[in-house]
């Protein structure tokens, strides 16, 4: 299912049926665990159990959750995007993570972006926050050109610090 698109890229819902694979590439790529985390996804059932469970369930519970993102001109998945709603968050976290090939090109700006828009349209949210590393510059950048600011650090349920955007 289609979210929205830009104008170089689709968004859509991940399926745990079609998914699996770029889902296991995507979350086993060195600067996915370096920067965000390793999720222990390590076969292809691991793979559609992730997304059945956090994706999936999250669109079930709040009507969004990270999505797809593919190249509008070859239908090719180059990352995820979208919004997350963390318990231990205020607010709603927009989230992305691309293959580092599509690094440096703008789609994650171009989809957080547009995935923040249909939040507010479809979802009716009004506020954002992102966390990051601290030493994924490149995220930071990302979320203060969406209008974020840095806010301090915070610290996951599970001990991980992050940068706090708000």
């Amino acid at each position: 299912m289609i979210v929205c698109e830009t104008e170089r890229l689709i968004l859509r819902r991940l399926d745990p049926r079609v998914d699996a694979a770029f889902i296991l590439r995507l979350l086993n790529e060195p600067s996915f665990i370096a920067n965000i985390a390793d999720r222990g996804v390590r076969t292809l059932e691991d793979a559609s159990r992730y997304i059945t469970t956090g994706p999936c369930a999250m669109y079930a519970q709040h009507g969004f959750g990270l999505f797809r993102t593919d190249l509008k001109t070859t239908a090719e998945p180059i990352g995820l995007c979208g919004l997350l709603k963390r318990d231990w968050l205020a607010d709603v976290d927009v989230g992305f993570a691309f293959f580092p090939e599509y690094w440096r090109q703008g789609y994650a700006f171009e989809s957080a972006s547009a995935v923040m828009q249909w939040g507010r349209e479809h979802c009716g949210l009004t506020r954002f926050v992102g966390i990051t590393a601290p030493h994924n510059l490149g995220s930071q950048r990302v979320l203060t050109k969406l209008g974020l600011t840095d806010s301090g650090s915070v610290r996951s349920p599970e001990g991980q610090h992050s940068i706090l955007f708000s």
